[in-house]
């Protein structure tokens, strides 16, 4: 079965696919892999999927990761997490990643184990604000001089979910799904700076605004100097993607060689919900 698939620039990252997946993933799930790795964002509009049919889809792509955080997990569903700025009854429903919050990562760096894509499904999209950024990682570690590919080479970082935490509660007036969630207490591990894909040995940058509390090789000052230097390179305009999304979009992306963020969105005008799926 074919893939109609149409790259959203001449770089070759992101592409557009035209698919049912609710009837053809499992018949899609070798040329949808192959177009990931090639592409590292695939963006498949007008999708009606239900909770199966999204674990389905995600299952295209590797194991569904199913340690998940219990408190933003849909019940009955392994693997399958709330993602929203909705409030019922003073609750948030799921993972609340603030109004105003811009945290550029890769998703659950804090595991020992890294995912290798996430798959994001928009029930209810905002008419304004909460677009999703990605950063092609892959391209913006090609691009640096080599000078400083030279000196980053063997580098380790140290990724916390404990400053994740206490940093999204400054930035979001004290609240943090990451501080609250059943994740909380994971332990400090250690990642390479630059990763080598296992599927396309391309290298990328792994990076996180919030997650990473330093280098291990580096004293704190020189150390933030140069993840703050890396990280606006990374996610300056020529290698980045912004994806306004519309009720139906799933997107999916590789994630040992994108870094992503949410956008503001003022959840008192505008309502957002989407479900997310993990795979390793």
């Amino acid at each position: 079965m074919d893939l109609p698939l149409r790259p959203l620039d001449e770089s070759g990252f992101g592409a557009v696919v035209d698919c049912n997946l609710a009837a053809d993933a499992e018949h899609l799930a070798p040329r949808l892999t192959a177009a990931l790795h090639q592409h590292r964002l695939l963006i498949v509009p007008r999708q009606h999927l239900n909770h199966a049919d999204l674990l389905a889809a995600a299952a295209c792509f590797g194991m569904v990761d199913t340690r998940v955080d219990r408190r933003y997990a849909v019940g009955g569903f392994p693997g399958l997490t709330v993602i929203s700025n909705v409030v019922e009854d003073g609750e948030h429903v799921g993972v609340y990643d603030g109004d105003n919050e811009e945290e550029w990562h890769a998703d659950n760096t804090f595991k020992p184990d890294l995912t290798s894509a996430t798959l994001l499904y928009s029930v209810i999209a905002p008419a304004q604000g909460g677009e999703t950024r990605f950063a092609d990682a892959t391209r913006a570690y090609a691009d640096l001089p080599p000078t400083v590919r030279q000196r980053i080479e063997g580098m380790r970082s140290v990724h916390s979910i404990e400053q994740l935490g206490a940093l999204q509660s400054q930035a979001s007036g004290g609240q943090s799904s990451a501080a609250v969630g059943s994740l909380a207490g994971h332990p400090k591990v250690e990642h390479p700076l630059v990763l080598t894909h296992p599927a396309t040995g391309a290298r990328s940058l792994l990076l996180g605004s919030m997650v990473i509390s330093g280098i291990t090789t580096l004293a704190e000052i020189e150390s933030r100097a140069l993840l703050d230097e890396l990280l606006e390179h990374t996610t300056s305009a020529p290698y980045v993607y912004s994806h306004r999304w519309e009720q139906g979009d799933l997107v999916v992306w590789d994630n040992l060689a994108t870094l992503h963020t949410a956008s503001p969105c003022d959840s008192s005008l505008h309502r957002r919900l989407l479900y997310r799926v993990a795979v390793r």
